[in-house]
């Protein structure tokens, strides 16, 4: 879900214990990027109780790519293209990326260019790379990049850490949000704003000024001011969940959005306010990537571009044509083998 944009890694020694990435505990609640550990008793934890939380560094590098690489790959940002008067926001080449435990081979040479104002999607058989092309962007440690270069607004991304990547202005959203029991909606927000906010160095809001802020985003998303006062996810329903993560971009804002499925499990209602939502977002200066199984997605949200995965490989790329003719022949349409 879209908790990697300002990843609150909070001390253990904080109320509420937060590592990045999954847990082998079973008593903590896991998303692909965040993990809480909620306190025992979650519900007593007045709103001032967060003021100490502060965002810490993983210790693991998940990269065996050496320093020279890294250094040519932001060299050639510099050199690139650009489509019009539009900058270049990210810059995939020849990306190779393997399971982190197994070894095998995943990613097998992706190339990608996004700038400022598109939208990008992206399709594919299941197994095809789609998903975790985008967890490798975020920084998942469950994967490792073994060749190629990612280049974000300038920035070499194997050099930054998940929070440091999502806080540069990179937000993923996932297939199945997961619940945070103990944490409401208005603090989690509310803690990974100002998270941002001191990124960008401007002060932090304190929980009234914050509430006169989120209030009226609530409306973009059709969403009820009680679900802000409700723990994270927790009996959300699919099409909650999913408007749950377009609020938080909302409310975090990002230069690239990464939307992994999010039309799954929605119905004809709620994916009209999601991609009204996702539409009402989009800014010539901010650009959206989603993975997609389906026409329908890319009839609300209209894609500059659509790219064919397989085998760890964009294929093909070209517009909305592509997404015709899978929905009506199926892979085996384009399918280079």
């Amino acid at each position: 879900m879209g908790y990697s944009v300002p990843l609150l890694n909070l001390s253990s020694t904080s109320p509420m214990a937060a590592t990045l990435f999954p847990n082998p505990n079973p008593n903590s609640y896991s998303s692909s990027l965040l993990r809480f550990s909620p306190p025992s008793h979650p519900s007593s934890l007045p709103f001032s109780k967060f003021s100490s939380l502060f965002i810490s560094r993983s210790k693991r590098r998940r990269s065996t790519i050496p320093v020279a690489a890294s250094l040519s790959a932001v060299e050639s940002h510099a050199n690139s293209g650009t489509r019009g008067e539009k900058k270049l926001l990210l810059e995939v080449k020849d990306l190779t990326a393997v399971i982190a435990e197994s070894k095998r081979e995943i990613l097998k040479g992706v190339n990608l260019t996004v700038y400022e104002g598109e939208v990008h999607a992206v399709m594919g058989k299941n197994g095809s790379g789609k998903s975790t092309f985008a967890k490798v962007l975020v920084g998942h440690p469950d994967y490792e990049v073994t060749g190629g270069s990612m280049v974000f607004k300038g920035e070499n991304l194997l050099d930054m850490e998940p929070e440091d990547r999502s806080l540069s202005g990179l937000f993923m959203s996932f297939q199945s949000p997961v619940e945070i029991p103990g944490v409401s909606n208005i603090d989690f927000l509310n803690m990974a704003y100002n998270a941002r906010r001191k990124k960008l160095g401007l002060p932090e809001l304190g929980p009234i000024e914050f509430y006169a802020y989120i209030f009226p985003k609530l409306d973009l998303v059709n969403m009820k001011t009680d679900f802000l006062n409700r723990n994270v996810n927790e009996g959300f329903s699919g099409g909650e969940r999913k408007r749950n993560e377009i609020l938080q971009l909302a409310v975090l804002g990002a230069d690239l959005s990464i939307l992994d499925e999010i039309d799954s499990g929605l119905d004809v209602d709620a994916l009209c306010d999601v991609a009204k939502a996702v539409n009402g977002l989009l800014t010539p200066k901010n650009s959206v990537l989603m993975i997609t199984h389906y026409l329908r997605l890319l009839e609300f949200i209209k894609p500059s571009y659509i790219h064919v995965m397989e085998d760890g490989k964009i294929v093909k790329t070209g517009d909305i044509t592509i997404a015709k003719i899978l929905e009506k022949e199926g892979y085996k349409a384009i399918s280079t083998a």
